[in-house]
């Protein structure tokens, strides 16, 4: 996996120290499979560390270029991101094991560490994966499902059954 991205030693980061991340394509073919992507043609991450504590911020914008498969046909549909994110690795808290957590607004986008090291890498191809489009479709793909048979939600679905019985209904009356 992403040798450069997995861990990083808390201990050798510095505050305000930026990073570039441009995946090489063995990389980028790593993150693809992980995701369940046709392929990712570019994965690069621009950052500043911010150190305070144990604590770590890292800011920046991710950018990407990658090939979906259609939700509907299966065929490649491309997608191109760019995404600001902020993370905030902290300790993880000490607490009982069967206590409950509050989580304000603020701890959701919080990443817990071990102390020693952050897990960087897995944090950026997370966030990837939060900025794709979750069904990614073709510009056709109604058409041609409809082209195939396959009925849309409205006709599928409740309403639909009930005006196909309304056309039923104004059919065999007419004939009467």
């Amino acid at each position: 996996m992403i040798d450069h991205l997995v861990s990083v030693p808390l201990a050798t980061l510095k505050d305000g120290e930026t990073i570039a991340i441009n995946l090489d394509e063995p990389e980028r073919a790593d993150v693809a499979a992980r995701l369940r992507l046709q392929s990712v043609e570019r994965f690069t991450i621009d950052a500043t560390l911010q150190h305070e504590g144990q604590a770590v911020t890292v800011n920046g914008t991710l950018a990407a270029s990658v090939t979906h498969s259609c939700v509907a046909t299966g065929d490649p549909v491309p997608e191109t991101i760019e995404e600001p994110f902020s993370l905030l690795f902290a300790p993880q808290p000490e607490h009982e094991e069967d206590a409950e957590i509050e989580l304000g607004v603020d701890d959701l986008d919080t990443i817990f560490h071990d102390g020693r090291e952050i897990a960087l890498g897995d944090a950026l191809i997370d966030t990837l994966a939060l900025s794709l489009d979750p069904y990614p479709r073709v510009e056709d793909a109604d058409t041609r499902l409809r082209a195939a048979g396959v009925l849309s939600e409205e006709e599928a679905g409740a309403f639909g059954a009930l005006a196909d019985l309304k056309k039923k209904l104004e059919a065999g009356g007419k004939d009467d």
